[in-house]
């Protein structure tokens, strides 16, 4: 053990980075769409873009888009800050992750 380090520090697993752990949870369309269920309960359309542009991150955007049969670079646009995503592209984008849209009751 060296100088400034506890039994603690050294039995204590590595960490990984916030981003990638997420990045790796949100494959699961079962996180992906409680991840996104939040972000729309927020009730800002930036946050549920955000979250969007990260579950489509994690699949991978050259492989979604082709799976969405979308444009790469219209899905990069659509997902980007100032993205306002027909309602088409978005059901074309959820299609291949597994995901829907769906109205309920409070």
């Amino acid at each position: 053990m060296t100088a400034g380090t506890t039994t603690n520090d050294v039995d204590r697993p590595k960490s990984r980075p916030y981003e990638e752990g997420l990045l790796e949870d949100l494959q699961a369309p079962e996180e992906a769409a409680a991840y996104l269920s939040a972000a729309l309960a927020d009730n800002d359309p930036s946050v549920f873009l955000l979250a969007l542009r990260q579950v489509a991150n994690a699949r991978g955007m050259s492989r979604l888009a082709r799976e969405a049969d979308l444009n790469r670079e219209s899905l990069y646009r659509m997902l980007s800050a100032p993205g306002n995503p027909r309602l088409s592209s978005l059901t074309a984008l959820l299609q291949p992750l597994g995901l829907r849209l769906a109205v309920t009751t409070e």
